[in-house]
Order: structure tokens, then C-alpha cells, then sequence
């Protein structure tokens, strides 16, 4: 019998097991490193190794042989991968050298180390045979292992402290150590939304380490019960909500010690006291007024250390030289500046990679240090750039968008500007030493294709080991919907007969920092999967959503509500005069995270439009989100209070009783920290006091991600049920 969509896609964590992942080019381009599971259904992640010449694979490193244990994660660890949205197991993330020579790991809170290249070849009994890796004598649980340039020692942090191995001797010493706070890891909001996941950079000789030290004692403690089991004590964290205290950041460079004196004890340098047993050497960066500028953006230890820094209403930004103090940059903005990934970077020489805005358009800037304050963008007007993928010699490597719908890849070097993949899709490169490493999806498969490129010409791929999808395969229909040009795709059930009228089922994210309308096969999975269940469906990227440049997303500042929600009804018009097989007098709404704000959103405010929605895990309140997302948008609730008014979902109930009841269902799970649960549980109470009927379905022990399998794959039976029945005549309109 053939596996149903809904439980194969649960199995599979999205089809995203056995895609290749996390690649990085040696310096050489000889040999490129990688994530990716053995099979599409097997969650256990490995790391494996590719000749980029001979085009050999080899696996370097196996978690079943080094018995990790995946039901014991440390507590840091689910968190950190919460907030990047890991759902596999396995080694999920890895670390390498500078020559890449040595790749080190964390597994159940044990650090590993294995040998790549050359040095991995001479240990194998066998070509394809893995190399056994080496436990290093780290404290368990150890966070985020990270070699130091030469690969002969091991960084990581435990309780809070930083420490590093010497890999020769086993020496285990304390780098920055504090009571109460944490040195080395990435507060709550710069992992969830500045995609900052770690805290400290080696120096590039290895000598000194720049080192965040994170202070949560002003944040608010919430608490996360599990109601399912009231003998367990519910779990505090630390969580910045709008208008609230944020984390106490600041920044040190350790200067380690060539060799500590047993027993010697040094104080800091830093107005921090902190005892250093090690004998390394503290002291504050220079030029960061922490007061003015309390957000770290980013930071990078090539040529020079710069880091970025913001102000809490983030509409200031700089790049300072972290030695010299020396300001480099400073952006402003009247709305708010965009953090991009991968900038600062820097070139052979010390040009620094930035970018900027200029018609209408972020582009690419690439200055020395003593030009950078009034560089101006290089690249074209209308190529929008989304991210600094790396550097290649003296070329940049970027991301970027011509076309919303589609992410291209791009060179800018002493030659100008080169297209690298530029066909209609989604792609994402590395490189290193003329070889890159191009990772694309288009419209004609929903698997991902990996091809290794050398001087323009493809030499090489890395599997993909995803399963296809037993679904058939998606073919949206694209259209630009209303004056502005709403991107918009419309699916229909694969048999459909035109002339056959068909219930709209609407499924937008809708809201700042996510598409949904690309042309990708694998971003309408789901959305036809749907449609194979009698419906056509609408998926709308509006106002603020990612790709259409600057202007184009400052259109949601103040107000969450008001022009998004006006959006997806423009496009659902459109979509049904040009498409005249759809229903709207039947016409649901899903979504999840700002998707299930949005849906709710609709059928409170717009009852005559929707029929009925299904809210997966809204954020319904948005002084309860956190600080650096909610404040870009709406800033500071005791400044703004209307804009957090009229972007509230908890008043919209009194008065859609008095207009039209439509049958709402919220989902969301009790242990999420990223959208607590208090959202639902609030509106449920205002819809109740109003008198207004609606379903809630509470997931016991279910985050954010819901990756569990029997829950991801009951929730998709649960939301076409609750649809057909709701959709299954005519609405009335009152």
C-alpha cells in the first residue's frame, strides 16, 4: 500500500532528511564536507567528505558508532536547536579548522573530533570505510565545539563558562567564567531573529578568542508546564517580550596564555570581575557604547575584528573596528535597518563587504575600512540582495532577487559582476579556490540538485538521498495580483475538469522574514496536498513579505493587521476572476505562526470574505512575542500603544459577535518558547467571553517545530476534516 503524504512528509521531517546540507569548500577547493542522512527516512545526520576532482564520497563520521543518545539531549542543546529549526538527529552541526583538516562535533553533550582529508584517508582500512572519531576530554554537556584555526585545540561551553582543550595533552582550561551569566552562547533574540547562533570567534591566529558575555538576570522568567504531567516541575526561562528588559550583552577578547602556571588565579582587565584559573587575559572591546547600542548583530575575526551593533529601536546601526573602537559605518533608517546575513565579511587585503540601499534597492557594497562610511552600493538597481553567502579570492559571493519569486546567485570581483545561477528557482552556493558548491531548486522537481562547479562548468554533484513525495507533482499557477503586484500561485487537485466550482482554501504565511510563493516544486508540497482534497488554493505573499526591496517591506511598519490581511483578500479576488472554477462562498483560511495570526486575523475581522480558518500556534497578543521582532515592526508598546492595538487579536471578538460567528480551530503546543502558549489560551478567553463558539487543540509536549511524527501527520487529517465540514455549503453571510 502507498504511504499517505501526511505520513510520509511527518516521516521524513518535510523531505528534508537525506538532503545534503552545511557544505564547506576546503581552502584547496579540493574537498568539500557535508551533512546528510544515509536514506530519506533516517533521521541519524552524518558528516561526510567529497572529493571535488574525483567526485568520491566518503563517510567521515557515524553517530550509531559512537553511541550517542538522542532522548537525552541536554537542555541547551533542544534549545539551540529550537531556534534554528533542527528537527534530525545526529551530528547536526560541525566546526572545522582553517585548512579543514579536522571537523569537531557535539553529540548528547560529548565533543568529537575527526580527521579530513589526507590525514582521514591515511586511517581508513578502506575507501568508503569511516574514520573512528575521537572523543575529546571535554566537560559533558559541551555547547557549540569550534577548533582554533591550527586545529589543535577544542572551544566549547559548559555551565555557562568557555573552556578550551589542548588536543595534544587533554588539558581542559576555564577562558571566561562568571557566576550567574554565560560566556560564549547566543542570547534568546539573536538566535530567533538576528540568525546569530553563536558567541564567541576565534582569533586568526589562534591566540586570542573574542568572547560574549550574556547577563539574563534583567529578563523576565516565564514558565512552561506541561499539564499532561503535573508531577513535573514546569521550566523557567528567560523571556524578552516586547517593551521588556533584553539580555545584558557585551564582548571581551580572551588572550590565552601560552602556557598557564598550575594553580595561578588572574583577575579580568574588564570592569566584570571574572576569575580566570586558566591565566587568560580579559579585556572589553573597544568603541561600543552598549547603552546607545545594546543589540550584537554580528561579528567576524578575519583581517581585522569588526562587529555590528544596533540601537534597541533598531533604527541605527554600525560597523566598529572592535580593536580601534574606530566607527567604520553608521546606517539609519526612519522605520528600521535590516539585518543581513553574512555582512561584515572581508576580502584578501582587507576590503570590507557591507551592503546598502540606493534606488530603492539593497545592493552590495565592497570598501576599504577608510572608505566604507560613504561607500555606495556596486550592484544594479533591481537586484535586490538578500545574503553574503562568502568570499572566493577577491570575489563575493551573493544571494539575490531580480524577480521576488526567484533566488539567484551572483559574483562581484575585480571583473565586475558575474550571474552564477540565475534560472528561474531558488539557489544557494559556497566556494572556495574557483570551485562552488550550487544547491538549486526549480519548478520541475522538488528534489534538490547540488552540482560542484569549477570555472563555470559543472564537474561534479552531491546526491541528494530525499524520497519523492507520493503526491502529484505541483503546478502552480502564477498571477500579480491588485496595483501592487501581490505575488500569488493557485493549485488545483491534479484531476480537476474545469468548469467544476471548487472550495478556496487560502495558506499564507503572509507576514516580515518568510515567502511562501517561490518557484520551487518543494514549497507547494503541502498546498497541493490540499488540493488533492478538493480544494483550490491561494497562496499570497503581501505587503512585508522578503524580495521586493526595501520600500516594499517598510509598508507593515506600526501595523501587523490592517494591509496584510487586505492583501491576501486582493489576491483571493484576483485569483477568482481569473480563475473561475473558485468558490467564494466557501473559502477557508491555515496558516502557522504569523500564518495562524493571519488566519484568525480573517475570520474576526473579515467574516463576509472568510468561512472558516484554522490558527496553528498565533502569536495573538504582540506584547507577549519578543523584543528585536515585534519592536522592529511596532516598537516600543509604552511609546506606541495603537500600533500594538490594532495589530491585537484579543479585541477583535466583541465585535465580530455582533456581525458573523465563522468556525475558527487554534492549535498550538503547550511546550512552544518561541510563541507561548498563552497566546491561544487568551484569545480562547476573550472569544469565550464574547460568546463566540470555536475549537482549541492543545499538543502536549509539542514546540514550535511539531516535528513529531504522529502529531505532524494527524494534524494535516485533523485540518482537511475540520475544513470539509466547515466548507461543505454555501456560507451564509449573516
Amino acid at each position: 500500500m502507498t504511504e499517505s503524504f501526511p505520513r510520509q512528509q511527518a516521516r521524513t521531517r518535510g523531505f528534508r532528511l537525506g538532503v545534503p546540507r552545511a557544505f564547506h569548500v576546503s581552502p584547496g577547493g579540493d574537498r568539500i564536507t557535508f551533512l546528510r542522512s544515509n536514506a530519506g527516512d533516517d533521521p541519524v545526520t552524518c558528516l561526510w567528505e567529497l572529493d571535488a576532482r574525483a567526485g568520491a564520497e566518503r563517510l567521515v563520521a557515524d553517530p550509531r558508532g559512537l553511541g550517542a543518545d538522542e532522548e537525552n539531549l541536554p537542555p541547551e542543546e533542544r534549545a539551540r536547536r529550537e531556534r534554528v529549526r533542527e528537527t534530525a538527529a545526529g551530528i547536526v552541526a560541525y566546526a572545522t579548522d582553517r585548512d579543514a583538516r579536522l571537523a569537531v562535533f557535539a553529540l548528547s553533550g560529548q565533543v568529537y573530533a575527526v580527521p579530513l582529508g589526507s590525514a582521514a584517508a591515511t586511517g581508513a582500512a578502506a575507501a568508503g570505510d569511516a574514520v573512528t572519531a575521537r572523543l575529546i576530554p571535554a566537560k559533558v554537556p559541551a555547547l557549540d565545539p569550534r577548533p582554533n584555526p591550527a586545529g589543535t585545540a577544542v572551544a566549547y561551553v559548559h555551565d555557562g563558562a568557555l573552556r578550551v582543550v589542548d588536543l595534544a595533552t587533554g588539558q581542559d582550561t576555564v577562558v571566561a567564567a562568571e557566576e550567574g551569566v554565560t560566556f560564549g552562547l547566543a542570547e534568546f533574540v539573536a538566535a530567533e531573529e538576528m540568525d546569530r547562533a553563536r558567541g564567541y570567534w576565534w582569533s586568526p591566529d589562534g591566540s586570542e578568542i573574542l568572547v560574549a558575555r550574556v547577563d539574563e538576570s534583567p529578563v523576565p522568567r516565564w514558565h512552561i508546564a506541561d499539564p499532561a504531567n503535573p508531577d513535573k516541575a514546569p521550566v523557567e526561562v528567560a523571556y524578552p517580550a516586547a517593551g521588556t528588559a533584553n539580555a545584558d550583552v557585551s564582548l571581551l577578547i580572551a588572550t590565552l596564555p601560552v602556557a598557564a602556571p598550575a594553580g595561578t588565579v588572574h583577575i579580568a582587565d574588564s570592569p566584570v570581575a571574572v576569575i580566570q584559573p586558566s591565566g587568560a587575559r580579559l579585556a572589553e572591546v573597544a568603541g561600543w557604547d552598549r547603552a546607545a547600542f545594546p543589540y550584537l548583530v554580528n561579528a567576524v575575526w578575519d583581517e581585522d575584528l569588526l562587529m555590528v551593533v544596533q540601537t534597541r529601536d533598531q533604527k541605527t546601526m554600525r560597523v566598529i573596528n572592535a580593536v580601534t573602537g574606530e566607527v567604520l559605518r553608521e546606517d539609519t533608517d526612519q522605520d528600521w535597518t535590516d539585518v543581513i546575513e553574512g555582512v561584515p565579511a572581508q576580502l584578501p587585503g582587507g576590503q570590507i563587504v557591507w551592503t546598502g540601499i540606493a534606488d530603492g534597492t539593497r545592493g552590495l557594497i565592497v570598501a576599504t575600512a577608510a572608505e566604507l562610511a560613504t561607500a555606495s552600493p556596486l550592484t544594479p538597481a533591481g537586484l535586490q540582495v538578500r545574503a553574503v553567502l562568502g568570499t572566493d579570492g577577491g570575489d563575493v559571493l551573493f544571494s539575490g532577487s531580480t524577480e521576488a519569486t526567484e533566488v539567484g546567485i551572483w559574483r562581484y570581483g575585480p571583473d565586475g559582476l558575474s550571474a552564477v545561477a540565475t534560472e528561474p528557482g531558488v539557489h544557494a552556493a559556497t566556494a572556495a579556490a574557483g570551485t562552488t558548491v550550487l544547491a538549486s531548486r526549480t519548478l520541475g522537481d522538488s528534489q534538490l540538485s547540488v552540482r560542484i562547479v569549477r570555472n563555470g562548468a559543472a564537474v561534479g554533484a552531491v546526491a541528494s538521498l530525499a524520497l519523492k513525495p507520493n503526491l502529484p507533482g505541483p503546478e502552480p499557477q502564477f498571477l500579480e495580483a491588485g496595483p501592487t503586484g501581490i505575488r500569488t500561485a493557485v493549485l488545483f487537485p491534479s484531476g480537476h475538469r474545469p468548469g467544476t466550482k471548487l472550495p478556496v482554501l487560502m495558506d499564507p504565511y503572509g507576514g516580515p522574514g518568510a515567502q511562501r510563493v517561490l518557484k520551487t516544486a518543494s514549497a507547494y508540497l503541502t498546498s497541493q496536498w490540499f488540493a488533492e482534497q478538493g480544494f483550490a488554493v491561494v497562496v499570497a505573499d503581501g505587503r512585508g513579505t522578503p524580495g521586493r526591496g526595501p520600500a516594499w517591506d517598510r509598508t507593515i511598519a506600526g501595523d501587523f493587521a490592517t494591509g496584510i490581511l487586505e492583501d491576501q483578500v486582493t489576491a483571493l479576488q484576483a485569483a477568482a476572476e481569473k480563475f473561475t472554477d473558485l468558490d467564494l462562498t466557501r473559502v477557508g483560511i491555515r496558516g502557522w505562526s504569523f500564518g495562524g495570526y493571519l488566519s484568525a486575523l480573517a475570520v474576526l475581522r473579515r467574516p463576509d470574505v472568510f468561512h472558516a480558518g484554522v490558527a496553528g500556534a498565533p502569536p495573538t497578543d504582540w506584547r507577549l512575542y519578543d523584543t528585536h521582532y515585534t519592536e522592529r515592526y511596532l516598537g516600543d508598546p509604552a511609546a506606541n500603544a495603537a500600533a500594538y492595538q490594532v495589530s491585537s487579536l484579543l479585541d477583535d471578538p466583541q465585535r465580530a459577535v455582533l456581525t458573523v460567528i465563522r468556525p475558527l480551530l487554534i492549535i498550538h503546543g503547550l511546550a512552544d518558547d518561541n510563541v507561548f502558549v498563552a497566546h491561544s489560551l487568551r484569545l480562547s478567553s476573550a472569544l469565550l467571553a464574547a460568546g463566540y463558539p470555536h475549537s482549541v487543540l492543545p499538543l502536549s509536549g509539542i514546540t514550535h517545530m511539531t516535528s513529531q511524527e504522529a502529531v505532524a501527520e494527524n494534524m494535516l487529517l485533523l485540518q482537511v476534516d475540520f475544513l470539509k465540514q466547515a466548507l461543505s455549503a454555501p456560507a451564509p453571510l449573516g
